[in-house]
């Protein structure tokens, strides 16, 4: 429901003003206009007032409006919607992607990270009423998005991310624990974490089946995507020449990921192009859903602004009016 609402109320005490300039131009304008005396007034019996007479109090009445609506604009007013409530069925879902400067590896098109996220997004369309956050990591990990319901936030969020926000390394158990933090208090049946990494273990103060087991104990699965091709990648530097490119060795701890997999009762995928990751959609939507009671709420939309353009027009006409067909002698 439509509602409106001011930021600053007490100033609509202000619209006492007009009432002042009200009595002012009834009591005490007289004393400044030029009066003219008649010994005899019959002759102006049964004379009909002209429009221009009976529209000789608009400039006053518009001014006064004006005044009126600057005040309310000052109030700030806003417009919104009411609380709106549902349930929907979903999944709690959060992504631990991997940010590291080795998913620059440009096996995949444009390179890894890009591509990563491009099947992240087209996930998270394809799936409207799940729960859904994203953690990043690489030496250390960060919430880049807390669990919402707004998608649209979220791929705002997600198409922000890039490597080097963060000290570079490979920390998948900080990863999987902040991830884990994100989601432990959910009253969902179904949580899932999808682990996505290019690399080996080698940062960070938990260690990656600590964190699986922690998981588990929460009832949440971990399904974990190493993503890269099998044996050397081309990696991208920079020199005083442009761009160049090195072939890297590409290193992902399969069995480490496998066992954080299974210990959770999720699945371990080698994502050797964006086509391979379709496996992971089919598995998750087999999963249980639940009911979600999710509020709604819009934005404050201030009006204000467009209120001043009102205050504008109206003196515009009043000055017109004035000037013109309702100019006064003196």
């Amino acid at each position: 429901m439509n509602q409106i609402s001011f930021q600053y109320p007490y100033l609509l005490l202000l619209l006492l003003v007009i009432v002042l300039l009200i009595l002012y131009r009834i009591y005490f304008d007289k004393q400044i206009n030029a009066r003219m005396l008649y010994s005899d007034t019959s002759q102006f019996e049964g004379a009909r007032k002209t429009l221009r007479l009976r529209l000789r109090l608009l400039p006053d009445i518009l001014r006064y409006l004006a005044v009126a609506v600057l005040i309310v604009a000052i109030a700030r007013p806003q417009t919104h919607f009411s609380k709106d409530e549902k349930s929907i069925e979903g999944i709690d879902i959060v992504f631990a992607l991997d940010v590291s400067t080795s998913m620059l590896a440009e096996d995949f098109k444009p390179n890894r990270l890009e591509s990563a996220k491009s099947v992240i997004e087209r996930f998270i369309n394809a799936r409207t009423s799940d729960n859904m956050g994203i953690v990043v990591f690489a030496g250390e990990a960060y919430t880049k998005c807390p669990s919402t319901i707004d998608h649209n936030i979220l791929l705002q969020l997600l198409s922000a991310t890039e490597s080097g926000e963060i000290d570079d390394g490979t920390a998948i158990g900080d990863g999987l624990a902040t991830a884990i933090n994100r989601m432990k208090d959910s009253k969902s049946k179904s949580k899932v974490i999808i682990l996505v990494t290019d690399g080996v273990n080698n940062m960070g103060a938990i260690d990656p089946l600590t964190a699986a087991n922690i998981a588990k104990e929460y009832g949440i699965r971990v399904y974990t995507i190493g993503i890269g091709k099998m044996g050397y990648a081309p990696y991208p530097y920079q020199t005083p020449f442009g761009k160049q490119y090195q072939n890297v060795e590409v290193k992902i701890d399969e069995p480490l990921l496998k066992e954080v997999a299974k210990a959770t009762g999720g699945k371990y995928f080698r994502s050797t192009e964006n086509s391979s990751l379709k496996a992971i959609f089919e598995e998750i939507d087999k999963m249980e859903k639940s009911k979600i009671d999710v509020s709604f709420y819009r934005e404050y939309t201030d009006v204000g602004q467009k209120l001043i353009l009102v205050v504008l027009a109206l003196l515009v006409v009043e000055v017109l009016l004035r000037k013109t067909i309702l100019r006064t002698n003196p």
